[in-house]
């Protein structure tokens, strides 16, 4: 048994996770697969490679790649307002704050630009890690992006753009753009110019009747530490696909995509992107802004979060990016992000890796969770 295999059993074993689906890959191809537990703790049905999962916010790696294609293409700039392609972005305005029970918004003194939507520097932030958006949608009625409803798009500033770092659903707004500019629906846009080049059969936005025996549940931890599956999926409005957080996909097929990173751009006989648009991605584009600790409004659904405390951060177009070196882990400059059930990958540009692991439980950086995703890391770095 690898170093690897023994990590990952032993955390199913001590029940710090129900099941769990990891992959390593480099230059020369995958390294390490590996599968344990439980797809459902109430059922036998085992975790496998074929297992699929809600992979959250790994969406958004996906649909900032797809901007870039169109950037490639000169049908839209990182630099360029969003509101000249997406008119409708220019209803949202700065929450200068609320007096009583009425908010106050004012227009943004800048305007906000697609760059800014892919680095979580527009001023747009998740009610789920701001009670500044929680309390506003509760005064006016506006829905929680969790709803699956376009209207959740609506939500208000709450800095000026390109001044702070915070998570939100600036990603949404960018498969807006994506439709905005092509006419073509995202998740066909996606299908045909990333999925279907790259092999990735077993990822899309819905998961067809006939492949949900593959879907892994989640798991809610109760208060004794034991893990309860939830009959849980995303609500979808019609008109509106979930950019940020709304794929489905197995750890196989994401690994997949990650190795482009590694490939100037390329896989599966396929360039997705261009040389210089991967080492644009690898870029910190926000300067002096730091990416800090995301604050919890609703503990069932996330701890407060913060990768690497106290090592400096940035982001790119696309990915959180760290700039020093965790010992005996990932090199500075590798990028990476991670998704609300408990979903963790990283790509090192030095190294020439990417690896992913996969659970499906809530609250977010779960402790025990955590704990596997770091043991997990420092034994690849042993091993490879």
């Amino acid at each position: 048994m690898s170093q690897i295999d023994h990590v990952l059993q032993e955390a199913v074993a001590a029940g710090s996770v129900p099941g769990v689906v990891a992959v390593v890959a480099d230059r020369d191809g995958v390294r390490y697969r590996g599968a344990y537990g439980l797809q459902r703790t109430d059922r036998p049905d085992p975790m496998t490679q074929d297992t699929i999962f809600r992979i959250s916010s790994w969406t958004k790696s996906v649909t900032t790649t797809a901007i870039m294609q169109l950037v490639e293409r000169g049908l839209v700039r990182l630099d360029q307002p969003v509101v000249e392609v997406a008119p409708e972005f220019g209803k949202i305005q700065l929450l200068a704050g609320i007096d009583g029970d009425r908010p106050i918004l004012r227009p943004p003194s800048s305007p906000v630009t697609i760059a800014h939507l892919a680095t979580h520097t527009s001023g747009l932030a998740y009610d789920i890690w701001s009670d500044v958006v929680l309390r506003y949608q509760e005064l006016t009625g506006t829905p929680s992006v969790l709803s699956g409803l376009r209207e959740s798009l609506f939500s208000p500033l709450i800095f000026e753009p390109g001044t702070g770092w915070a998570y939100g659903p600036g990603i949404d707004w960018l498969g807006q753009v994506v439709e905005a500019v092509t006419g073509e629906r995202i998740d066909r846009y996606l299908s045909a110019n990333i999925f279907r080049r790259l092999g990735m059969t077993s990822t899309g936005f819905r998961v067809a009747d006939g492949d949900r025996a593959r879907l892994a549940a989640i798991h809610a931890r109760a208060e004794d530490g034991s893990l309860t599956p939830l009959d849980f999926d995303w609500t979808t409005d019609p008109g509106h696909i979930l950019c940020g957080h709304g794929l489905y996909s197995t750890v196989d097929d994401y690994v997949r995509f990650l190795q482009i990173f590694l490939h100037d751009g390329r896989g599966n006989g396929e360039q997705i992107i261009r040389p210089q648009t991967v080492r644009q991605m690898t870029e910190n584009r926000i300067g002096d802004v730091v990416p800090g600790v995301m604050r919890s409004t609703m503990p069932h659904l996330s701890n407060d979060a913060e990768f690497f405390p106290g090592l400096r951060k940035g982001h790119s177009v696309g990915f959180q990016t760290i700039l020093e070196q965790p010992p005996g882990m990932r090199s500075a400059g590798s990028l990476s992000w991670a998704g609300l059930f408990n979903v963790f990958y990283w790509w090192d540009p030095t190294r020439q890796l990417v690896a992913a692991i996969a659970s499906q439980l809530l609250p977010f950086q779960d402790p025990r969770a955590m704990a596997l995703y770091g043991e997990f890391e420092r034994a690849v770095y042993r091993s490879f």
